[in-house]
């Protein structure tokens, strides 16, 4: 039986990752500095700071560490956190897996290192990063290269992942889902902003394929090859779950200001604020060339990964 770490295990990604994997025969130990949203019989769980992992230790036989720990919510962190978590982390994680000599990584990077801008972005599209969390996401990044680089004997796996959806996301699909289910959708100034996407149990499938392959290093960005737009998406919404739900285009001005206006009510979970307008209307342009290039990339998957999240959720898109 094979041993894999999954640190970031009681967070989002990490929690759909450890099902899988224990449904899959693999043991598993979890290392998170949060208590785990569920307990699965036979996961070793850990609470642990991946700032500082000098006093975990394990067992050997470890065969493969999933790094997904990383603070990512923007707006939602002051500008150090980004850095401290993601590049303390990656320095920490692949210290530990020297210590250990644990020879397989698979990094969870972010579509953010390519900056904010309106052009096609592939995986040789040179990054430029703008905010804390896409610098923090490039240097962790570089990290990992570095830690790979000094052993022929090491494998690493970076995944770039667009925006992933479902159950436990609680993110900007899960919002839109609210708003939706409240009778409404605000395009702030347009609807043809493209959203690269990934359903979490699609980023899986695609983790899965990567970690299959003969290559020593993979680098692909998970997301579809079908550049949906925001009204694609909330159309894909709402035609199956919220046929009730009106959509209005209004000004950006209007929904910034308002936005503005009722930023200090945004702890109460309406998600309004000024910053994730900003972002709807910036596009997000990234298509999964490594896996187009392997046949892999599977395109018309939205309405498929709204069914299977509206199942997961039993039909709340929480």
């Amino acid at each position: 039986m094979e041993t894999h770490i999954v640190f970031g295990g009681s967070g989002f990604i990490g929690t759909h990752l450890i099902r899988r994997l224990v449904k899959g025969g693999v043991k598993v130990i979890s290392v998170d500095r949060k208590p785990p949203r569920e307990k699965l019989a036979g996961v070793d769980y850990r609470l642990a700071d991946v700032r500082d992992l000098s006093d975990l230790d394990i067992d050997a036989g470890v065969t493969r560490i999933y790094n997904f720990a990383a603070v990512h919510t923007t707006p939602g962190h002051p500008t150090h956190e980004y850095y401290e978590t993601n590049i303390l982390g990656a320095t920490e994680i692949t210290a530990f897996a020297r210590r250990f000599d644990i020879r397989e990584i698979v990094f969870t990077s972010s579509i953010s290192v390519y900056g904010p801008s309106e052009e096609t972005k592939q995986e040789d599209t040179p990054p430029a990063p703008e905010s804390a969390y896409g610098w923090s996401k490039f240097m962790a990044e570089r990290i990992h290269r570095a830690w790979f680089d000094e052993n022929e004997n090491r494998r690493l796996i970076i995944c770039r992942p667009a925006v992933v959806f479902g159950h436990g996301e609680g993110g900007n699909f899960t919002r839109m889902a609210k708003l939706l289910g409240k009778g409404f959708f605000v395009y702030p100034g347009r609807k043809d902003t493209i959203k690269a996407c990934f359903y979490v149990g699609d980023l899986l499938d695609a983790l899965d394929f990567s970690v299959q392959q003969t290559e020593r290093f993979i680098l692909f960005n998970g997301c579809y090859p079908d550049r949906y737009t925001l009204e694609q998406i909330v159309e894909a919404f709402r035609n199956e779950y919220f046929r009730m739900a009106r959509t209005f285009l209004v000004p950006r001005f209007v929904v910034t200001t308002a936005a503005t206006l009722l930023k200090p009510f945004s702890a109460l979970g309406l998600g309004i604020h000024p910053d994730r307008v900003t972002k709807l209307v910036r596009s997000t342009d990234v298509v999964p060339g490594w896996l187009e290039r392997k046949t892999y990339a599977k395109s018309g998957m939205l309405p498929s990964a709204f069914q299977r999240w509206s199942a997961d959720s039993s039909g709340r898109f929480d």
